[in-house]
């Protein structure tokens, strides 16, 4: 496996995205093991995404823009109504006692945010071959990278949740900032769905 590969997989993975900002909201309102679901919800997604595309599912999408429009379009609505849920302070970021099933929660709204991105999948499938030295032993290259991708998500994941962590104290402890903190990742949410809905296939 190449430097290159794991240098550009790790600027990859540290790029802000969705997962990044829910990891974040989800660590500074529920703390280390809120944090820590949302990592294992935004792997596991980036593992569903990974086996779709080697199943082919990436060309699928690629080659039927309804089916590509459909799936985008959930994600932006699904985006939209977490910014709301944010801004009212019933969302992600959210400090109250933890309820029965909220870990569950977080895992799944982790999975269903980076599922609704029909461009990962596209994503793999363009950037994995680059990698790969055709031949036999291809397929057995291509679980390798997915596994490595995978792994640094979840690596680069639990870096951004333990940063986060570490503000907590801090950031709960003033009001105002929580109240500009609510803001802005209604806002990250709120403007992540708007570039979703201008891509295209």
């Amino acid at each position: 496996m190449s430097f290159a590969f794991l240098l550009t997989t790790f600027l990859v993975c540290l790029a802000p995205g969705i997962g990044v900002v829910y990891t974040l909201s989800m660590t500074l309102g529920g703390g280390w093991r809120a944090g820590g679901l949302a990592v294992i919800g935004c792997t596991l997604a980036t593992v569903v995404h990974l086996a779709a595309a080697m199943a082919g599912l990436a060309a699928v999408l690629h080659s039927s823009a309804l089916l590509f429009q459909a799936i985008k379009w959930a994600g932006v609505a699904y985006l939209l109504w977490m910014a709301w849920g944010t801004l009212r302070g019933k969302g992600t970021l959210d400090v109250k006692a933890e309820r029965p099933g909220a870990a569950l929660r977080i895992v799944r709204r982790g999975i269903t945010l980076n599922i609704l991105n029909p461009k990962i999948p596209i994503f793999f499938v363009a950037f994995l071959p680059q990698f790969i030295t055709p031949g036999e032993g291809a397929t057995v290259q291509l679980v390798q990278l997915g596994l490595a991708f995978v792994g640094m998500t979840f690596a680069v994941f639990a870096l951004y949740a333990a940063l986060a962590g570490t503000m907590r104290a801090r950031v709960l402890a003033s009001e105002r900032a929580m109240a500009w903190l609510r803001r802005a990742f209604a806002a990250s949410f709120a403007a992540l769905g708007l570039k979703l809905a201008m891509e295209r296939a």
